[in-house]
């Protein structure tokens, strides 16, 4: 399940948890713990994710223009 926003939630004081990198999707798995992901993170873990995931926030399409 991906959420795409309107309105972007994600600044670029938003830091990808592995490696510090401008984060442009939120995942927040069960438990509501949220993480934090660049785009190149969070595809190589997105079918790990997708498990776990309760709702993702992807803002890559940001990356785009």
């Amino acid at each position: 399940m991906t959420t795409a926003t309107a309105m972007p939630q994600l600044t670029v004081d938003d830091r990808c948890d592995r490696c510090g990198a401008q984060a442009y999707v939120k995942v927040r798995v069960k438990g509501g713990t949220s993480l934090l992901f660049c785009v190149h993170h969070y595809n190589k873990h997105s079918e790990a994710l997708a498990s776990i995931a309760q709702d993702v926030v992807d803002e890559s399409d940001r990356l785009q223009g």
